[in-house]
């Protein structure tokens, strides 16, 4: 049975899973803000800095397990600015290559946006490769494409891809 569980940690059992779906992600192409290939080394650093800043109230962060195996993950950072405290960002949502066209990021996505709505966020932005299976996940959602800036990052491969921005204005 697949579960959604919100980390306020991460312990030394779920770094190595972690890693394995963040380096899954990336070297499958997902463009996430790492190169490939993307170490174990690297990896594990990643989730274990993520670690000390879920400690913060500005970021949360939510893992999909079945079986007692971590599939995907999805991550929602609070605005801390004075006049931000209406929005936040959705980061890194991943779903393992074997377990994608389940609906793991849809579920994933509802987490994370009834959990902005319950602390008083109105509106989500995120940002994504315009070309990326997830630049049509989005919209199905109910997510509105603000707009594309074209060489905006690199893809892991290290070529430069336009990067779509969405929009999503939460009901009360």
């Amino acid at each position: 049975m697949m579960r959604v569980q919100e980390l306020q940690q991460i312990g030394t059992e779920q770094l190595p899973q972690l890693a394995t779906l963040l380096q899954d992600c990336v070297h499958g192409g997902a463009s996430v803000g790492f190169l490939a290939p993307l170490s174990d080394k690297d990896a594990s650093r990643y989730w274990q800095q993520l670690g000390r800043e879920l400690q913060h109230d500005s970021l949360r962060c939510w893992v999909a397990m079945y079986d007692g195996q971590i599939i995907g993950s999805v991550q929602l950072s609070l605005c801390g600015k004075a006049n931000g405290q209406h929005r936040g960002e959705i980061q890194k949502l991943l779903v393992h290559s074997s377990q994608r066209g389940r609906g793991i990021g849809s579920l994933l996505m509802q987490v994370a946006e009834h959990a902005a709505r319950a602390v008083g966020r109105t509106l989500l932005v995120l940002d994504t490769d315009s070309e990326s299976l997830a630049a049509s996940l989005y919209p199905r959602l109910g997510w509105q494409a603000a707009g594309d800036i074209p060489h905006y990052a690199a893809r892991p491969d290290g070529s430069l891809h336009a990067t779509r921005y969405f929009y999503k204005i939460l009901q009360a």
